[in-house]
Formats: structure tokens, C-alpha cells, sequence
């Protein structure tokens, strides 16, 4: 069993946990993932490596409540344990070499690319950051970023916090300006993978997108990450979960991703049922 040692909550939605996992934490690298379960019945979902503690032996996790299961993690209370916490799953992200890079982060998709700016701020690359949410309200780790980057930019929809627009606002005026990049990283919601990829190919700057589809064995085994990428099929999880994001066909993932919503928001609505009866 995996025991939780801290609970923290970010926002409203989002939550950062550190659970007790000494053999995920001996190898976990950033870019690659874990895959949990909160209890003996539950699904099993994949979460990003938020950070690790090698001494310490610990593992942090940063999540939305958004669905069953993770409404059902985000009711673990310090003390409790997780079924299962497997990993550490998928390919590293690659830094080597780079000199100079932007690092591209969208909603809760900035728990992901965070531990990224961190190993190449540490490793000597300049590292500009963007960050992008909804509104004030949904950001986090500013302060993280801030002490990991050369440069950090934050963007709200409504302008409620940092500056009003999109990421691609900022990227694209960064650019204008005469900044080069090595290479963009974006890691958020595939269509603001999408719309960084299409604007990163108009100035031929390397982009590298993380690619979070459905996935049950993280094995490569079900097929159920699946993505083509270069016109070839690819799985996240084992071939991934990083791609050259001028190669990935953004549009088909994001009909996959749609495949289960009416499944998913039935078992949401039922969860919050039963853990609104359980509070009660």
C-alpha cells in the first residue's frame, strides 16, 4: 500500500499529494508518469510525475477533480493509502543539448511541465516559461516557476491575473522579438498543444507536445492510448508520452478524447452522489 504523506490544495480543483513510493522514486524522471488506483474496484488512470524525493522516497502528484476517480483521490486524507502507484511509466523528457528553450504550460497541465523547466534550469539551459489558465482564480505554482525560469510569463482568458490572452499571444510575441529557441515544450489541453504547434511550425522551431489519451495497462498491451503521429501509430505510453507535435494529428485525438464523455460524466455525477451521501 501507498501511503499519503501531504495534501495540499492548489486551487479549488487541483491538488498536490506526496505518497510514500521509494522504488517509483529511486527511477522517476520528469516526463514520465505513474498509474493509480485509489481502491481495490477502482479504475486505474495515469498521473505525471509532479516531482520526486530520491532520499526521502516520495512521489508527488498534481490532479483536477474532474472525473470519478479523481474526485474519489481527491477525498484521501493524510494517513490513507492508494491501492496501487506503478511507474515510473513512459520515456523521459529529453533535455540534452539544449541551450535555450520555452516551456509552454496550460491550465493543470503546468504540474507537468513544471518539473521539465526545472531540469533544464538546473542543467544551465535558459528557460523562458508561459503559463496559461482560464482565470486568477485556477493559477499555480507561480513561485515554482518563477525560481525555475529566466523568464516567466503568465496569461488569463479574462485578465484577472498576469496578462489577458492566450499562450500562443505571449509565444508568438516572444518570438517577434528576436528570441530563438532550441526548442518549445507545451504541455496543457490538446488544443492549446494544437494551436503552439501550428504557430511553432510557421517559424520552424522544434516543438515537443506531452500526449495524455485514454490509457488502461500503461503497457502498450490494451492500445488504448493510441495516437498517430508522422502518419504512423503510436502508444503514450510506451512511445511516449512526448511527440514531435507537427506530427501529431491533433483533431483525431481530440475525437478519441470525446469518445466517453457521456460515460464519464455519468460516473462523475454518480461519485459525487455517493460521496455527498458519505458526508452527510
Amino acid at each position: 500500500m501507498f501511503e499519503i504523506l501531504k495534501k495540499e490544495n492548489l486551487c479549488a480543483s487541483v491538488v498536490r499529494m506526496t505518497i510514500d513510493a521509494p522504488l517509483v522514486a529511486a527511477k522517476a524522471q520528469p516526463g514520465q508518469f505513474v498509474i493509480l488506483r485509489v481502491a481495490p474496484d477502482g479504475e486505474r488512470i495515469p498521473l505525471t510525475v509532479a516531482d520526486y524525493d530520491r532520499a526521502a522516497g516520495t512521489v508527488t502528484v498534481i490532479f483536477q477533480t474532474v472525473g470519478a476517480t479523481t474526485l474519489a483521490l481527491s477525498y484521501k486524507e493524510v494517513g490513507e493509502c492508494l491501492t496501487d502507484f506503478v511507474g515510473p511509466l513512459g520515456r523521459a523528457t529529453d533535455t540534452a543539448g539544449l541551450r535555450k528553450v520555452a516551456v509552454i504550460g496550460g491550465g493543470v497541465g503546468c504540474a507537468i511541465a513544471l518539473p521539465v523547466a526545472k531540469k533544464l534550469y538546473e542543467q544551465g539551459t535558459v528557460v523562458h516559461c508561459v503559463c496559461g489558465f482560464r482565470s486568477g482564480e485556477q493559477v499555480i505554482l507561480q513561485d515554482e516557476f518563477f525560481s525555475h525560469s529566466h523568464k516567466l510569463i503568465t496569461m488569463t482568458d479574462d485578465g484577472s491575473f498576469g496578462e489577458q490572452g492566450l499562450v500562443t499571444d505571449a509565444l508568438r510575441r516572444l518570438i517577434e522579438s528576436g528570441e530563438t529557441y532550441d526548442e518549445v515544450i507545451a504541455i496543457g489541453p490538446i488544443p492549446m498543444m494544437k494551436f503552439v504547434s501550428l504557430l511553432t511550425a510557421e517559424y520552424g522551431i522544434k516543438t515537443v507536445v506531452s500526449m495524455n489519451p485514454i490509457m488502461i495497462d500503461g503497457t502498450g498491451m490494451c492500445g488504448g492510448c493510441r495516437l498517430t503521429v508522422g502518419g504512423q501509430v503510436k502508444f503514450a505510453c510506451v512511445d511516449g508520452p512526448e511527440f514531435d507535435g507537427h506530427q501529431v494529428d491533433f483533431d483525431e485525438v481530440m475525437q478519441r478524447s470525446r469518445l466517453y464523455q457521456e460515460n464519464e460524466r455519468h460516473a462523475y455525477e454518480q461519485a459525487c452522489h455517493l460521496f455527498q451521501k458519505e458526508v452527510q
